[in-house]
C-alpha cells in the first residue's frame, strides 16, 4: 500500500473518531439544555421536576483514565524498555477506551458488533502491556473492566466478568505474584458495579419513561371518551332544540297553547342537557333506555315523524342500558336531522343470550354526513363509500369492545337501519375499557 493511500485511511479513521465525538457532545449538549429548561420550569411554576437529571454519556466515564497517568509517567522515566512502543500502547488503549464508553450509552450501538470487537482488542491490548510492563501498567485492567460493565448487560454479566477477573488474576501474577489478587478485586468491582449502576438508571429512566406514556394514553382515552360522550349528547338535544323551536314558530300563529307547550319541551330538554353534560364531563353517566326511548318518541312526534317503539325481554345491566341508550339516541338524532322520514320504529328485544336494538325509518336510506350509503362496519364505522359517521363509529367500537357488534345501512324495502346487539352480562370490566 503507497503512503498515499496509508495517509487517506488513517485520516478516514480519524474522521469518523471525531463525528463519533462531535455526535456524543451533541447529545450531551441537548440533554443538558433539556435539564435546565425543565428546572428553570419547576422554578416558575412552583412544582419539583421528577427528572432525574440528564442521562449518563461517555463524559461520566473518561476520568477514569487518570488511572493511566502513572503508565504515561514511566514513558519518560530512564530504563523503561522501548518507550515508544509502549506509548503506541497506551494512545491505542485511550482509543479504544473512548470508543466503547460513548457507543456504551445507546442500546443500538452498545450491542452493534464493532463494539464487541472494540473491547476485544481493548483486551489484548491490556494483557500486551501487562505481560510487557507490569506495574503501574496492570491498573489498565480496572479499566478494562469499567468499558466491559458500561457495555455487557444481561445473564451474560457475571460469567464475563469473573472471566475477566480470572485474566486479570492470572497475567498480573507472572509479574507481581501475590499482588494480583488486587488487580482482580479491583476489576471485578469496576465491572460488576459500573454494569449494576448504568443498567440502575437505564431501568429508572425506562420506568419514567413508561409512566408518562400510560398517562398521555390516559389522557387520550378520557379525551376520546368526552369527546363522544359531547358529541352524542350535544348532537341529539341540539337536533331535538331546533325540531322543537321550528315547531313552536310555525304553531304561534293558529295555537298559542300547543306553541308553549313546545316550549316548555325546549327548556326541559336544556336543563336535562345541562346535567347529563355535567354527568359527562365528570364520567359517571350512565344512561336509562327507557328515558331515553321516552326522548326518542318525544323527538319524533316533534319532527313529525310516527313513533313505534316496542320494548321486550328481560331486565338489562345498567351499563348495557348506556350503550343501547347511546344508539337509540344517536340513531333517532340521525332519522330527525337527515332521513326525511315519516315513520320510525325502535324495537328492543331481549333473549337470555343476546339483546337486540334494531331502529328503522322510512325516509331516504342515506344518513348524510353520518354515515355512507353502504353502511358502517361494525368495526370501523367507515361507510362503504368511504365516509365515516362519528356517532356510529365511536358507537361501533364500544360495542365491538364489549362483545357486541353495529350495523347501519339502507333497508331492503329502503330507509335506513341501525341494528346493535349486545352480549347478556356484558363485564363492567369490558365496558369501562371502552371509556
Amino acid at each position: 500500500m503507497t503512503q498515499g493511500s496509508g495517509n487517506r485511511s488513517w485520516w478516514r479513521k480519524a474522521s469518523c473518531r471525531t463525528d463519533a465525538w462531535q455526535a456524543a457532545r451533541a447529545d450531551w449538549k441537548s440533554d443538558m439544555e433539556r435539564f435546565k429548561a425543565d428546572q428553570r420550569t419547576a422554578r416558575e411554576t412552583g412544582v419539583p421536576v421528577e427528572d432525574p437529571g440528564p442521562p449518563p454519556t461517555g463524559f461520566s466515564l473518561l476520568p477514569w483514565l487518570l488511572m493511566g497517568m502513572g503508565a504515561f509517567s514511566n514513558i519518560f522515566q530512564a530504563g523503561t524498555p522501548q518507550p515508544w512502543l509502549g506509548a503506541l500502547g497506551l494512545l491505542a488503549f485511550n482509543s479504544l477506551y473512548i470508543y466503547v464508553v460513548f457507543r456504551a450509552f445507546v442500546k443500538e450501538k452498545r450491542e452493534a458488533r464493532s463494539t464487541r470487537v472494540a473491547l476485544v482488542l481493548m483486551g489484548v491490548v491490556t494483557c500486551a502491556l501487562a505481560i510487557g510492563y507490569g506495574g503501574n501498567w496492570l491498573y489498565f485492567f480496572p479499566l478494562l473492566g469499567l468499558a466491559t460493565g458500561a457495555v455487557t448487560r444481561g445473564p451474560w454479566l457475571g460469567r464475563t466478568g469473573l472471566g475477566l477477573t480470572a485474566l486479570a488474576v492470572a497475567v498480573s501474577a507472572v509479574q507481581d505474584g501475590w499482588d494480583a489478587v488486587n488487580i482482580g478485586y479491583a476489576t471485578f468491582l469496576s465491572t460488576m458495579v459500573t454494569a449494576a449502576i448504568l443498567s440502575l438508571s437505564e431501568a429508572v429512566r425506562e420506568l419514567r419513561a413508561a409512566r408518562e406514556e400510560l398517562a398521555r394514553r390516559a389522557v387520550e382515552k378520557e379525551r376520546l371518551r368526552f369527546s363522544r360522550d359531547l358529541h352524542d349528547l350535544l348532537g341529539h338535544t341540539l337536533s331535538v332544540i331546533v325540531v322543537k323551536s321550528e315547531a313552536a314558530r310555525r304553531l304561534a300563529r293558529r295555537d298559542m297553547d300547543a306553541a308553549l307547550a313546545q316550549i316548555t319541551d325546549i327548556e326541559s330538554v336544556g336543563r336535562q342537557a345541562l346535567t347529563e353534560i355535567r354527568e359527562a364531563v365528570t364520567g359517571y353517566r350512565e344512561g336509562s333506555l327507557s328515558t331515553e326511548l321516552d326522548r326518542a318518541r318525544s323527538a319524533l312526534e316533534a319532527a313529525s315523524i310516527e313513533p313505534v317503539v316496542r320494548h321486550s325481554g328481560p331486565p338489562l345491566t345498567a351499563h348495557m342500558e348506556t350503550l343501547l341508550s347511546w344508539v337509540v339516541r344517536e340513531a333517532v338524532t340521525n332519522a330527525v336531522r337527515h332521513s326525511g322520514a315519516s315513520r320510525c320504529e325502535i324495537a328492543v328485544e331481549g333473549t337470555t343470550e343476546r339483546v337486540r336494538l334494531r331502529v328503522v325509518d322510512d325516509g331516504r336510506g342515506v344518513v348524510g354526513a353520518v354515515s355512507g350509503a353502504g353502511g358502517v362496519d361494525a368495526v370501523s364505522g367507515v361507510g362503504a363509500m368511504g365516509s365515516a359517521g362519528t356517532g356510529l363509529k365511536g358507537l361501533a367500537e364500544r360495542l365491538a369492545a364489549a362483545g357486541g357488534r353495529l350495523e347501519a345501512g339502507p333497508g331492503l324495502r329502503g330507509g335506513f337501519v341501525v341494528t346493535a346487539e349486545l352480549p347478556v352480562g356484558v363485564l363492567e370490566r369490558e365496558v369501562a375499557a371502552v371509556g
